[in-house]
């Protein structure tokens, strides 16, 4: 299929408190520089309170406000695309 890129690489990102968008979104340019060409990210979703791994969904319309809100989501997504990722 024409168009259709094929990934070279894939990091698989495990979102938490402790790695937010905001997080993410600093270390693109690192894993860029890698070889890294796409990102596997989870989990995004709204989350109960105080989840450990994310995957207790409450919400599934909207992503989990303990990773950032939606403009710091945004801005990961940018930055990745500025990185053809």
């Amino acid at each position: 299929m024409p168009g259709t890129r094929i990934p070279a690489s894939t990091y698989r990102l495990q979102f938490n408190p402790q790695l937010r968008f905001s997080d993410a979104k600093a270390l693109i340019p690192y894993l860029h520089n890698l070889g890294i060409t796409d990102i596997y990210a989870s989990p995004l979703l709204q989350a109960k309170r105080g989840s450990p791994h994310g995957y207790d969904v409450t919400d599934p319309s909207h992503l989990n406000s303990e990773l950032g809100s939606d403009e710091e989501f945004d801005a990961m997504v940018a930055e990745l695309h500025a990185h053809n990722m």
